[in-house]
């Protein structure tokens, strides 16, 4: 049996694990020089089978890994959306036996097509132990928007 300061080892590695994939998900949407290098190191947290899904008031939007990157990756790196990234305002990990998550606000800008936009919203990131170390299963967000602010 484990001792008490094997346990909390153990545990601070997976936070650690799991915060460094939380700052590679977020690092990945940065436009410019490395976007693809950027993105494809985000494809290699996924689960091959992850399920991404884009809510925003209507119906969501369900991507898998491909269908999520690809458009992204072009969007990025094409020119049309310039000086834009995404970083993390807040977040808390919890973490249980075999699976964790990931819930958190973050924040957005950039210009896009000559236009500057920012936005926030909070985003929400599954995550279960592989022989290979931590993987996202699943990703979901909703960006603030009238009638629905931020939680303080």
């Amino acid at each position: 049996m484990p001792s008490d300061d094997q346990t909390s080892r153990s545990a601070a590695a997976d936070r650690a694990e799991i915060a460094g994939i939380v700052r590679t998900f977020f690092a990945a949407f940065r436009s410019g020089p490395e976007s693809v290098a950027r993105l494809q190191a985000l494809r290699a947290t996924f689960l091959a089978e992850a399920v991404i899904v884009r809510t925003g008031g209507g119906e969501p939007a369900v991507y898998g890994v491909e269908s999520f990157i690809a458009p992204r990756q072009a969007l990025l790196a094409g020119g049309t959306l310039v000086d834009f990234s995404e970083w993390e305002l807040n977040g808390q990990i919890d973490i249980f036996g075999d699976i964790a998550q990931y819930f958190g606000s973050y924040a957005k800008s950039g210009i896009q097509d000559g236009t500057p936009f920012a936005a926030r919203g909070m985003k929400t990131l599954q995550f279960v132990r592989t022989s290979a170390g931590w993987r996202i299963s699943a990703v979901a967000w909703d960006d603030e928007r009238d009638g629905l602010p931020m939680p303080a």
